[in-house]
């Protein structure tokens, strides 16, 4: 059995405690981290567009990619921490939602955690990222609440008719 893991950060101990407690311990874990180009990628046209490409040395796009790679190597870092047996660690860059995906295939599960509103119940608790990776995973998901899921009564009441 292969479990997929979504680490991102402030949810991903929630992802890493569901695993520890849902899939057996002989399960093999991928801890799956998505570097979205679009920071990198601002700063380098950022700086070519309005200070020139006299000094690459001094491009920030490239500091920006260092910042990124070593932040994601810490939440990896931490997250196999804390799940305390073995595991694979996974750096992609790209657009999150699709390398999610594509991380996802041929796994036996997803484990992701809800990425927008989190005050109550509802499908406006997953974000456009987290959406999409529920819609289209190539295989089963589970999505927990990163902390304790809110009450039954923030379910919007029914449309009026």
């Amino acid at each position: 059995m292969t479990v997929i893991v979504w680490i991102v950060e402030g949810t991903w101990p929630a992802c890493i405690d569901a695993v520890r407690a849902h899939a057996p311990e002989d399960t093999d874990v991928v801890l799956v981290h998505v570097t979205g180009s679009e920071a990198p990628s601002a700063a380098h046209g950022a700086y070519a567009g309005l200070l020139g490409r006299a000094r690459p040395e001094r491009d920030p796009g490239t500091a920006v990619e260092h910042l990124a790679a070593a932040s994601a190597e810490h939440l990896l870092a931490d997250a196999a921490s804390r799940l305390g047996r073995p595991c694979t660690r996974s750096e992609r860059t790209g657009r999150v939602e699709r390398e999610v995906v594509a991380a996802a295939a041929g796994a036996d599960l997803l484990v992701l955690a809800r990425d927008g509103d989190r005050t109550r119940l509802g499908p406006r608790s997953l974000g456009p990222a987290g959406r999409f990776i529920v819609d289209h995973a190539p295989c089963p998901v589970l999505l927990v609440w990163p902390e304790t899921a809110p009450g039954i009564d923030t379910i919007p009441a029914p449309p009026h008719r």
